[in-house]
């Protein structure tokens, strides 16, 4: 067993007496322990993030982002240690995590630190009735401490998507990684550290949530702000625990993504986008489309051709680049998920294809594996239809007309993200604008710039995040008003 993973705090690697384990999910075992960080523990990196913030937030911004520009490079020379800590915390296929999660995490540091470099600031000049001439600069400064609490289904890409903005704005963060994924997060410690990123600007305390190093984060008088991605549950207690010091906060909460279908879509098109916006990160991606809506005329050859791209999917090695579907993250998860799958078999809704646990693959035994899933003539109020199930499945219903289309798609207390499959151009601009989406996609999937906003309506969070957006959560605007004459 390999000693247990410490937490990163001041520049250094910082162990605690209490630890957990950290499990493999392909195949069940224990990977190494992990150090938990006591509130006392998570005292000492505010400390140091707020000791170490106002000579960081002081430094020029070419500074920040050639430093930044920097950690983007030290990710990519030590990729394969991420890849390998990612894999194993995840199960996810390499080929996943070797093409989208670990450049991503470099390319985060690089888009951020290019904003940096091209913000600009506003001025006003104002003229008076009583002929008074003012200058009016608006400068964007540091907030001072941010609390970063992570997910584990994309453990290095959904950090660093939060501690670059911040980093660039000139804020020091402390960062939670979830329990389940924590190895990327102290790795970046030792990127950051190698870079010359000043001690104490990034900081790394694991653990859980309530009663544990999230709590004492989240609660902390020393943090100013909090930015999270995870379950709208928890986005809630967290709300709740940080409302006494009116904290800021970020959110990036749940989602049951709608797909509409529609009989003028490049079909083929169609359906290799929601297989793989259905099954990539085995449904484990809060953009993931969990409710498919087909136009009638097209339902059935829709239906068969995804319910084969389901039937092709390969749970295997994730280390094996044939692999194309890894297990659910813990036990925990697949029995919520399978629990799902139960739910369904015994209302009676139809199974499409899978439905139950999967067999696991050889040498992967104890594995948190499930199949790939799609219903249909599920009822507009089932759990199927209402609930995040965050796993690799969806139903697929047919409708009638565009109308129909657009009031299924937002029968639901979520708002992240929709595809829309239309070739017709006028069709797409009427039905993406009257989605209740922070994100709608038009004949593609999960294709980001970077420079545009993230963020979702309704249940699915609060505020955006991405280009410009990040730095108006991630800084604080201040009007100097010069007078001129």
């Amino acid at each position: 067993m390999r000693a247990p993973l410490p937490c990163f705090i001041d520049g250094a690697a910082v162990t605690t007496a209490r630890t957990f384990d950290d499990v493999n999910p392909a195949t069940g075992q224990v990977i190494r322990g992990v150090c938990e960080a006591s509130a006392d523990v998570v005292d000492r990196a505010v400390v140091a993030a707020r000791r170490a913030q106002p000579a960081w937030g002081r430094l020029p911004a070419r500074v920040r982002a050639d430093l930044l520009d920097k950690v983007a490079a030290g990710i990519d020379a030590r990729k394969d240690d991420f890849l390998r800590a990612e894999i194993e915390d995840t199960g996810k296929p390499v080929g996943l995590a070797s093409q989208i999660d670990i450049p991503r995490g470099a390319a985060n540091f690089r888009a951020f630190a290019a904003q940096l470099r091209t913000l600009s600031e506003d001025t006003f000049t104002t003229v008076t009735d009583h002929d008074q001439e003012a200058l009016n600069l608006v400068v964007r400064e540091p907030l001072g401490v941010v609390g970063v609490i992570c997910p584990w289904n994309l453990p290095l890409l959904l950090m660093t998507w939060k501690v670059a903005p911040a980093l660039a704005a000139g804020n020091a963060v402390v960062v939670k990684p979830s329990e389940e994924t924590p190895q990327t997060a102290t790795l970046l410690g030792e990127v950051m550290k190698a870079a010359g990123i000043p001690d104490g600007v990034y900081n790394v305390v694991h653990g859980f949530g309530p009663g544990s190093a999230g709590e004492a984060l989240v609660t902390h008088p020393g943090v100013d702000a909090i930015t999270f991605t995870g379950e709208s549950r928890t986005g809630s207690a967290i709300m709740a625990a940080a409302a006494p010091s009116l904290k800021r906060l970020s959110f990036e909460l749940g989602g049951k993504n709608a797909a509409l279908v529609f009989a003028d879509c490049d079909l083929d098109a169609a359906v290799a986008g929601c297989t793989r916006s259905t099954f990539m990160n085995t449904g484990q991606v809060c953009l993931c489309t969990e409710r498919i809506y087909v136009e009638r005329s097209i339902y059935p050859a829709f239906l068969e051709r995804l319910a084969a791209a389901a039937q092709a999917r390969v749970l295997g090695d994730p280390h094996a680049t044939s692999t194309t579907m890894g297990p659910l993250i813990s036990r925990v998860h697949r029995d919520k998920v399978v629990g799902y799958y139960d739910r369904a078999r015994a209302s009676g809704v139809e199974v499409v294809t899978g439905g139950t646990t999967a067999a696991s693959p050889p040498g992967f035994n104890g594995g948190f594996w499930v199949e790939p899933t799609l219903w249909t003539n599920v009822p507009d109020d089932h759990a199927l239809t209402r609930e995040e199930v965050f796993g690799p499945c969806a139903i697929v219903v047919p409708f009638g007309d565009e109308d129909e289309a657009i009031a299924r798609a937002n029968a639901t207390e979520y708002g992240l993200c929709a595809a829309i499959w239309t070739t017709n151009l006028q069709r797409a601009h009427r039905v993406a604008r009257a989605v209740d989406a922070g994100l709608v996609w038009v004949n593609t999937w999960y294709l980001r710039d970077l420079r545009t906003p993230f963020g979702g309506m309704k249940k699915s969070g609060i505020g955006r995040e991405g280009g410009r957006w990040s730095f108006d959560f991630y800084a604080e605007p201040k009007n100097i008003c010069l007078r001129l004459r």
